[in-house]
């Protein structure tokens, strides 16, 4: 799958709403060429990891994966993204080619 960049200028708007009879938030990003609809445990996620490498005073990357939890707190989704055991040096190196690639195309 080809990956994409999408600047600020890309995004058209944002919409936070809970749906009629969920508990749950959900994101809408409404970018030049497509619509995503986000589940609040897929925004959580990215504002974990965000918030994770942005705060940090050295650390440079992170990255979840999809992990399916037996256990979990209440109210919590089944289906997570959580912290994987890669090194930041892998992940920074994956990240960099995967965004040089996508400046390109």
């Amino acid at each position: 799958m080809a990956a994409r960049v999408y600047r600020n200028e890309d995004v058209r708007r944002l919409i936070a709403f809970i749906p009629e009879g969920h508990t749950h938030i959900r994101l809408v990003v409404e970018l030049k060429d497509q619509t995503l609809i986000l589940q609040e445990a897929t925004v959580a996620a990215i504002v974990r990891a965000y918030v994770s490498v942005a705060t940090h005073p050295l650390r440079r990357a992170v990255e979840l994966r999809l992990t399916e939890l037996e256990e979990r707190k209440p109210l919590y989704a089944r289906h997570q993204l959580v912290e994987t055991s890669r090194s930041e040096a892998e992940v920074l190196g994956e990240a960099q080619e995967l965004w040089i690639k996508a400046e390109r195309a």
